[in-house]
């Protein structure tokens, strides 16, 4: 049977530690290498296409990279390319590329579409982002606290800034691997409330707890990790003037993290708007991990690519 990985959700607890793990090895073994391909090639032959709606720095070099490091190789394809659900139709799209490649990577604007390519496929589809959650992010991020802490179950991650894809792909994975999450929004951009739902009932299982406030300072209090995301995301473009003053206070600066524990970790998932959901200080900072975030993209997706696969 297909195995697809549409949510944080599809993994269990012991399946997203395995995966976790196996991306460290997969960073010591790369690191070692000198940064060059992996011993034994195993993804030689194999092709992964990259489906793109939206632009991309990190996911799309992270898949490319990862995917050729292990011997395969990877097809991009843009929006202009294959205009799925205009040009042809989603379900058309999945019965193609899955008589050619071993694994889709889809990066949409709407979780329908990616859904639907995974309805249709033969072989495993990947969420590399759908406005809802960003699932790929959340094990990098899951992986950098790992290394920067030596564990997650216990740790309290606060989360700043809208209630987004990312914000609930953190509470869930947050939740599933023991992590507290407490997420400070402005009223009117808080996460969905089915998110919140599914991210408590996890954190009953696994002795954490997951936190919506209005106060950033509530949140951070104390906090191990404290992450911010764009206060515009792709797609609401037009609601940038009005969504700014909502946000403003909201931004992570240095103040902001003094609240957090003194070991604490500044967390973003790229881009950043210098200067509007985080200062320059904050992310080019001692405490910052930012770029550690970045790089573990490579590393997790190359986990995951090779666990679906099951390589």
């Amino acid at each position: 049977m297909v195995r697809h990985f549409l949510s944080v959700t599809d993994l269990s607890r012991a399946e997203a530690e395995a995966l976790l793990d196996r991306a460290a090895a997969l960073k010591a073994e790369w690191h070692a290498g000198g940064k060059g391909v992996h011993p034994g090639l195993p993804m030689q032959g194999k092709t992964l296409a990259l489906v793109f709606e939206k632009p991309s720095l990190r996911t799309r070099v992270a898949f490319e990279a990862g995917v050729t490091q292990l011997g395969g190789h990877p097809s991009y394809l843009s929006a202009n390319d294959i205009d799925m659900g205009g040009r042809e139709s989603v379900p058309d799209v999945a019965r193609n590329l899955s008589r050619w490649v071993q694994v889709i990577a889809a990066r949409v604007f709407k979780r329908s579409t990616v859904e639907t390519l995974a309805r249709y496929a033969t072989v495993p589809v990947i969420n590399a982002l759908c406005d809802v959650e960003h699932p790929c992010q959340a094990l990098a991020d899951m992986l950098t606290l790992r290394e920067r802490f030596g564990r997650t179950q216990g740790l309290t991650l606060a989360y700043v800034g809208d209630g987004n894809n990312v914000c609930n792909s953190l509470m869930l994975l947050g939740a599933t691997l023991g992590v507290s999450v407490a997420v400070a929004s402005p009223p009117d951009y808080r996460p969905d409330p089915e998110f919140v739902a599914r991210a408590e009932a996890l954190a009953a299982d696994s002795d954490a707890t997951i936190t919506i406030t209005s106060s950033p300072d509530e949140a951070v209090g104390g906090a191990d990790a404290v992450y911010t995301d764009v206060w515009t995301s792709m797609g609401q473009e037009h609601e940038s003037a009005r969504r700014r003053p909502a946000f403003q206070p909201y931004q992570v600066d240095t103040a902001l993290m003094a609240h957090a524990d003194p070991r604490a970790v500044a967390m973003h998932c790229l881009p950043a708007h210098r200067g509007e959901e985080v200062t320059a200080e904050v992310i080019d900072g001692p405490r910052s991990v930012i770029f550690e975030q970045a790089e573990n993209r490579l590393h997790v997706q190359k986990a995951l690519v090779l666990t679906l696969l099951e390589l």
